[in-house]
Parts: C-alpha cells; structure tokens; sequence
C-alpha cells in the first residue's frame, strides 16, 4: 500500500483529498478545489416519490456490511464513465481504514444483490463523502438518504461531497468557497481535533474530540424501534426502519 494512513487523514482534515486520472494509473495527486460540494444536512430534498420508496422498503439498506464490494463496484467503469479516479493505492488505503473503524459505507440491497452504496471517511463530526453507485432506480438516492438520517442522528454537522454534480444538486448539494469549507471543517473537527489511525475503540464509533461523530447511534434507535424527536429523546414508539428513517430526516436537528 502506496498511501500513508497518517498522511492521507491529515490531508482530509486539512481539507484535500486524493484521486488519481484512472482506474490503471499509479500515481495518486492531491487535490485542494476552490469551489466544495457539500450536502447540508438540514438541507436534504426528500421528494415524495422518494420518501415513498424509503417508506416502502423497496430496498433493506445495511451499513458497513460490504464495505470492499461497495469501493470495488464504485471504481469500476460504466457506460457512462470509462475510468474512474479510485486506483488500487486509494482503495487499499480506505479498505485499510474501513477494517479500522474510520472509512464505511451504506449498501442498498435487492434480496442478495448489491444494487447500491456508498463510501466515505468519518472524522470527528465530518465525513467525507467519496464515492456512490446505483445499479436499480433510486438506490444510489436510497443510500444518501440512509446516510444524511445516520449523521444526523450521530450529532455529524458536516457532509463534504468534493464536487458538484447535477444528482447531488437535486438532493441539495450547495457549493462553497474552499475559504468557506475550511471554516465548517474546523468547526466539525474541532480546534484540537488529534488525527489518528489507531483501531476505533469500536468499529461502530468515530467520535471526534469535540464529542460529535456517533457512527453507530443510528443502529441503537433502529434496534429500538424509535427515533428520538428534538425535545424527546425517550420516545420508544415502535415502527419499520423506513418509517425510522423519515423521521430521522425530518426530525432530528
């Protein structure tokens, strides 16, 4: 593996990320764009035909469960995009940090067949969004909801999409000034935020030294079967995951 760990955190938490020009292409480069995607997360547009499909459970939607498959399928190609920028050193060096409690992902599945997902990288109460795919109508959709309701629910404040794309404009995406971005990192991360690449105390938690960053709390109120409202964080009413998960995005603050 190519990639230092300790390296390529200090650069997402001073605001770079790597890529590479393709799939085939050794060299990996450091990228500092002027212009940042990032998805408010009180901001998510969950249409009505979008909030259906969540409610009915077209999909079951798991976290951290393919995490390799999810990276792997992200870097092929498509019909639509002949290379990607994820080479072997990046993914190597994020299924590194997946196995050790800081990268995950969201998987969208159809009975056994993987039609959806995405990945990332969770610092403090930032995580960084690197890449999704959908092989099925709204999967990819499906994923990012899931995904906005767990790092709203785990006190997250920051949602980096690196760039602007027409799709992740349609859920919300806003851009911002690299100037802008910085200040929201810093705020996410917290001022004496200490990188680290040290196994997670668990592979659930990524908490940040300012206290934000629960990867996991989402899973409790799920097994739960509740979702805490703003002023009730007791609420114990039964209901399905979709269910949960609306009310997560609509809810929680």
């Amino acid at each position: 593996m190519s990639i230092d760990l300790d390296l390529l955190m200090r650069a997402y938490a001073s605001g770079i990320f790597p890529m590479s020009d393709a799939r085939d292409d050794p060299d990996t480069f450091w990228i500092e764009p002027e212009l940042r995607a990032i998805l408010p997360l009180d901001a998510f547009k969950l249409s009505k035909s979008l909030a259906k499909t969540i409610r009915q459970q077209r999909f079951v939607v798991t976290a951290d469960r393919a995490f390799a498959r999810v990276i792997a399928t992200c870097a092929e190609s498509r019909a639509d995009r002949r290379d990607t920028w994820i080479n072997p050193d990046i993914e190597d060096a994020f299924c590194e940090l997946h196995r050790r409690g800081h990268a995950h992902s969201i998987e969208c599945w159809a009975g056994d067949e993987l039609v959806g997902g995405l990945y990332g990288l969770a610092m403090g109460g930032a995580f960084f969004g690197e890449s999704m795919f959908s092989r099925a109508t709204d999967a990819s959709k499906v994923a990012l909801a899931w995904l906005v309701a767990r790092l709203k629910t785990g006190g997250f404040s920051l949602l980096d999409c690196q760039f602007m794309t027409d799709h992740l404009q349609s859920l919300g995406a806003i851009e911002i000034s690299q100037a802008d971005y910085l200040r929201l990192l810093e705020a996410a991360l917290g001022r004496n935020y200490q990188v680290s690449v040290v196994f997670s105390a668990s592979p659930a938690s990524t908490v940040g030294a300012s206290g934000a960053g629960d990867w996991g709390a989402l899973d409790g109120f799920l097994a739960a079967g509740a979702v805490p409202a703003p002023d009730d964080f007791s609420s114990a009413a039964s209901s399905s995951p979709g269910k949960l998960i609306l009310q997560a995005l609509t809810q929680i603050s």
